[in-house]
């Protein structure tokens, strides 16, 4: 086991004692690679990472596994093989750690079917969601942690030019997609994600970037990351293709000021909510209230969408190392939309972004 992934496990263990939990059953490719480097999913077939109190592991897991998980430092690897039965191999765990009539969290993305068959195996057992337990330690990245983030970032950045540069009048969102996807693999991360979305199509959110043609004047938002160690890279631009209208530049000014605004409330003990009423009051103030549907941001690490989140109701005090969006975005319903995000931390003098600084005015390219 790696310095790293004993720190976390035994800072987990700890945790978890703390609670009054007796195990935590990971299945997530993100779970178990933060605690313990191992990245592989099992779909649809049973495979564990099961955390005690005392700070044991043990992975039960296909045999088609066994390979990956020994490489990766886990010592107790309990393998099965297609045709055999893996619940009852976690039957003898719950003897091995005396779980029978213990109370067992279970990561949130686990399997229902996965569930039930423990639940029936335990009866006896009370089962509870996990990732409570999980989301605090994850939530405060290491030094270590924010190194890699920035370097994801810093590949997002510098692929960005090659997007603006494949934006032209009768190429494609998919064009400029694969473009700036070959860019950040060809500087070192892996492709996350990417939304490209033009004119209309920019107005959603969540577009799925396809083959629509970029016409003169479309205003095209560009969403985009990579991952280097696992960790996320997150990065939102809006620019427009050939000259803009004047409502577009005012758009982009309003959510230009309020990406600031908030970027420029963050620091220590700052409640979260708070960074979006004030981004939120640009927007309001400027009439385009109705526009602006999402929260301001959200926490950044392993997960695309971890805690803490950039929204009202949250009253979380920023912590350091906290790692969050700033990205509010305007989207008017079948003309244009504009988003600005950066990712963001929170150290002992403020904010510190982890991505360059976007242009405060709408680039005509």
């Amino acid at each position: 086991m790696s310095t790293a992934a004993a720190s976390r496990t035994d800072r987990f263990a700890h945790e978890l004692a703390e609670h009054g939990i007796d195990a935590f059953i990971g299945w997530s490719p993100v779970t178990m690679g933060y605690l313990h480097g191992f990245h592989e999913g099992g779909g649809e077939r049973f495979m564990a990472l099961c955390v005690s109190k005392s700070g044991a592991v043990r992975l039960i897991c296909p045999a088609l596994s066994a390979t990956q998980a020994g490489r990766s430092g886990i010592q107790d690897v309990q393998s099965w093989r297609d045709g055999e039965n893996p619940v009852a191999i976690f039957e003898r765990l719950a003897e091995d750690w005396r779980l029978r009539a213990g109370i067992v969290a279970v990561d949130d993305e686990l399997p229902a079917h996965m569930l039930l068959a423990m639940q029936e195996a335990l009866p006896a057992a009370l089962f509870r969601p996990g990732n409570r337990y999980l989301s605090q330690m994850m939530s405060v990245k290491t030094a270590d942690d924010l190194e890699l983030m920035r370097q994801a970032g810093a590949i997002a950045d510098r692929a960005f030019p090659v997007g603006v540069e494949a934006c032209k009048v009768g190429a494609t969102e998919a064009d400029v997609m694969d473009a700036l996807n070959a860019e950040m693999a060809r500087l070192g991360g892996k492709p996350l994600f990417c939304i490209i979305a033009a004119g209309p199509n920019g107005a959603e959110p969540h577009h799925l970037s396809d083959d629509t043609v970029i016409r003169d004047g479309d205003v095209i938002v560009m969403d985009f990351g990579c991952t280097v160690g696992g960790f996320h890279s997150d990065i939102t631009r809006t620019v427009c293709v050939g000259r803009a209208s004047d409502e577009a530049k005012k758009v982009y000014d309003v959510v230009y000021r309020a990406h600031k605004a908030a970027r420029d409330a963050i620091a220590l003990g700052v409640e979260c909510q708070q960074l979006d009423r004030i981004a939120r009051k640009v927007i309001e103030g400027a009439g385009y209230g109705p526009y602006f549907m999402h929260r301001l941001g959200h926490g950044f690490g392993m997960r695309g969408h971890e805690d803490p989140n950039i929204v009202e109701g949250n009253a979380h005090q920023l912590v350091e190392g906290n790692v969050f969006s700033i990205e509010p975005g305007i989207y008017l319903p079948g003309r244009f939309g504009v988003r600005i995000e950066n990712i963001c931390t929170v150290g002992p003098d403020g904010e510190i972004s982890l991505n360059e600084e976007p242009s405060p005015v709408l680039v005509e390219v």
